[in-house]
């Protein structure tokens, strides 16, 4: 006796197609083509999720590169000066300060 897995497929198909429920045309109604969406849409996020962190960084960067202006330093010489005087703060760390903090920052840049 065939077994055809009627229930089964289509319990499948719902899923694949409620993950797909925002997408644009036929990506959202046709299970072949909303399958093919979803399983780029995984490789996009998981892709995404490793440039985060350099994305971070330079926002980091831009930040600390803002508060060096507003103490006439070039961000290479603040960094320069941070590993010559053995002062462990990363551009996460000091961006933060920078923005909530800038007395502190302006410490920390006429400590060098």
């Amino acid at each position: 006796m065939r077994v055809k897995g009627g229930t089964v497929r289509k319990r499948r198909h719902n899923k694949i197609l409620a993950f797909t429920k925002g997408y644009r045309m036929t990506k959202s109604k046709l299970y072949k083509v909303a399958h093919e969406a979803y399983m780029h849409a995984g490789q996009y996020s998981y892709n995404d999720r490793r440039k985060r962190s350099g994305q971070m960084r330079n926002l980091w960067i831009q930040k600390i590169n803002a508060a060096c202006k507003n103490n006439e330093i070039q961000y290479k010489d603040l960094i320069g000066g941070l590993k010559k005087k053995n002062i462990e703060l990363d551009r996460k760390v000091l961006a933060d300060i920078a923005v909530n903090d800038p007395q502190v920052f302006s410490f920390i840049v006429k400590s060098l």
